[in-house]
């Protein structure tokens, strides 16, 4: 029992719980755990309490993130299909909503009936600009950008866009580019949901 002991102690469990164990010494360990609860025990404990850590120190991810990876895969998987890619008008001051009705009146960029809070569909993408159609429920978690600038114009519906404490409201047709660094939401304030061109340019 004292082995086991001075074993356990060595700190051979932890690094073997967290992968750097070499080959011999996982296959030592396995070995050790069929023979030894203690070994056993000490695993599932090391485990359990970096699961609690790892929960407790992780910073949650942004809400936006999956729901962008899901666009990505959607976009890519039309690519594969034949879909071909467009150059998409850079948002500013001037767009029009007719700038982008190429896109807007495509049948397969529709909201779905499972929508729930944000949609999206990517139209363009490249290293430096993303484009995509956004649909928003009710409002967006608030959110920072420090490498790329957020840009919105207005397709259908109204909605409140709030950077740092300054309320931006708009409706249909209007534009708004996001500054970096600065804590923003979208709020809406129609009865559907606020559609919206939305591209992201590397700053």
């Amino acid at each position: 029992m004292d082995n086991i002991t001075e074993y356990i102690e060595s700190g051979i469990i932890e690094m073997y719980v967290l992968g750097l164990t070499t080959q011999d010494e996982t296959n030592q360990i396995n070995e050790l755990a069929e023979l030894h609860v203690e070994i056993r025990n000490e695993i599932e404990f090391i485990t359990e309490a970096l699961q609690v850590y790892s929960s407790e120190n992780t910073p949650p991810l942004n809400p936006s993130l999956k729901i962008f990876v899901l666009a990505c895969i959607d976009y890519l998987e039309r690519l594969k299909k034949g879909e071909v890619v467009d150059i998409i008008p850079q948002l500013n001051e001037n767009s029009k909503i007719e700038d982008y009705k190429k896109w807007l009146d495509r049948e397969d960029i529709t909201l779905p009936t499972n929508f729930s809070q944000v949609h999206a569909k990517i139209i363009g993408l490249t290293p430096e600009i993303t484009t995509a159609v956004l649909w928003i429920e009710s409002m967006t978690a608030p959110e920072i950008h420090d490498k790329e600038y957020e840009k919105f114009l207005i397709v259908e519906g109204t909605c409140d866009i709030i950077i740092g404490d300054k309320v931006h409201s708009l409706v249909a047709g209007d534009y708004l580019s996001i500054p970096l660094y600065i804590s923003h939401q979208v709020k809406v304030t129609s009865l559907v949901p606020c559609k919206v061109v939305l591209q992201r340019v590397a700053a």
